[in-house]
């Protein structure tokens, strides 16, 4: 992680609306190494998808912008590869094919047909994939779905891999065999890596740092917290270590001390913040929550 090589640079968000102009994001600047993991945490509506659909080039920003590697981004392309939490597997088409897809988009003119099939094979076995590559997606599970849709990801070879929390709609033991695997796909390749996730656990065990986003609207980077545990971590015996509950701790009085959530709401149904600004209620923090339940 030597070269600086993904800079979000001030980037502001502004949407027009029917009610008018919304800012989203305000002024959000990042730099981040190559071969790092970086997750985005923070209250649901704090803008972690718009600045990935920003890196993304699936968006614009109003001012600011990213450049990777000396490029300013301005458009979608393969060096930044998205995973978003549905697969978005084609069903008629098997693991294999749905990868094979993306390796056409990108290698067609630069690999043989055995090139791209070994490829392609490589890819899957990365997510011990290779045991179903044959199979539909109506014939495999959720985890194993995600796990194609990760490796159609890095069949593209992209410098960055964009993930919109990509284990959120899968149980907790699946989940977990995906974030092992996601750190052993890390650590073989070293792509950098953005995250959105609302895992704190996740975000602690899979991550070199942390950005915590304050609440929208003109939401921005609130904290940043690196995490200094050794690689390659195994979640055991980080269950008792102090240092990890010392970060894990960090991020919770974060979200739940400094950034009270927007979405909580009293008995009328009104977000608290909301009631709070009508003198309803008093201005209180929210209860602390022992632990995120996201898995």
């Amino acid at each position: 992680m030597s070269e600086r090589h993904l800079n979000i640079d001030h980037v502001s968000m502004v949407f027009d609306t029917p009610a008018g102009p919304f800012k989203a994001l305000d002024n959000v600047d990042l730099k981040i190494d190559k071969g790092e993991y970086v997750s985005l945490i923070g209250h649901s509506g704090c803008g972690k998808s718009t600045v990935l659909n920003v890196v993304a080039g699936l968006l614009q920003a109003s001012t600011g912008g990213v450049i990777l590697d000396g490029t300013e981004v301005d458009e979608p392309g393969p060096e930044r590869a998205v995973v978003f939490q549905h697969h978005s597997l084609l069903p008629w088409l098997t693991a294999y094919e749905n990868v094979e897809l993306a390796v056409k988009q990108v290698f067609k003119r630069k690999k043989s047909k055995a090139e791209m099939r070994e490829w392609i094979e490589y890819k899957l076995k990365l997510v011990h994939m290779e045991h179903a590559m044959d199979k539909l997606p109506g014939e495999i599970s959720g985890g194993m779905k995600q796990r194609v849709g990760i490796a159609r990801a890095l069949s593209m070879q992209p410098k960055v891999l964009l993930m919109d929390e990509p284990f959120g709609a899968l149980d907790a033991l699946t989940r977990a065999h995906m974030q092992d695997s996601l750190m052993e796909i890390h650590a073989e390749l070293g792509n950098t890596v953005i995250m959105i996730t609302h895992d704190v656990d996740e975000a602690v065990l899979l991550s070199d740092r942390i950005v915590m986003m304050t609440n929208g609207p003109a939401a921005t980077i609130g904290e940043i917290l690196e995490i200094k545990l050794q690689r390659p971590r195994n979640r055991v015996t980080l269950a008792d270590s102090p240092e990890y509950n010392h970060y894990r701790a960090a991020v919770l009085k974060f979200l739940y001390e400094r950034q009270r959530n927007p979405e909580a709401t009293s008995g009328d149904g009104k977000p608290a913040h909301a009631l709070a600004a009508e003198g309803a209620v008093e201005d209180k923090p929210l209860h602390v929550v022992a632990s995120i339940a996201a898995a």
